[in-house]
């Protein structure tokens, strides 16, 4: 049950400063004006993603929010089950960054499941990001580590 709550707190987290940095983003910066914040190394620039990661499959918005909704039900589906706190965390940055781009495109311009995903941070030669693309991210990275470890997500009981 531990993990349950992990893994929730952690998505929980995730999507709160996911949303709460894109509506200060969308509040602040002005689309096509570069803050520079450590100089040309992070900045922050305002841009609406019509698409996934490095703005691929731009067409694509409603099979996305599709796919991210069967991701959604799959994770809540095996929730219960995974021992591993690590994979909690794993699986709770995976679904706080779904939850965060996810509502981008329900919600916002241009209309109902089409909408763009708010982008806001930038680094060189890098596609503009936000909170919730890092946090996929450093999932990612995360379960290269635990797997490379061999740490299973679910442990059977008695094993």
């Amino acid at each position: 049950m531990r993990t349950w709550r992990t893994l929730f707190s952690v998505a929980w987290f995730v999507w709160i400063l996911d949303l709460a940095t894109k509506i200060w983003a969308v509040s602040t910066l002005s689309e096509r004006s570069n803050i520079k914040v450590l100089g040309s190394f992070f900045q922050l620039t305002l841009i609406r993603n019509p698409g996934a990661a490095f703005s691929f499959a731009t067409g694509a918005t409603i099979f996305l929010t599709l796919f991210s909704i069967i991701v959604l039900l799959t994770i809540f589906y095996y929730s219960p089950r995974i021992t591993s706190k690590g994979w909690a965390v794993v699986l709770g940055l995976v679904t706080g960054g779904i939850l965060g781009n996810l509502i981008d495109r329900i919600f916002r311009e241009p209309g109902v499941l089409r909408g763009h995903v708010i982008d806001w941070m930038q680094l060189p030669n890098w596609p503009i990001f936000n909170i919730a693309d890092s946090a996929i991210v450093i999932a990612a990275l995360l379960a290269i580590v635990l797997t490379a470890r061999n740490i299973p997500p679910i442990t059977k009981v008695g094993s």
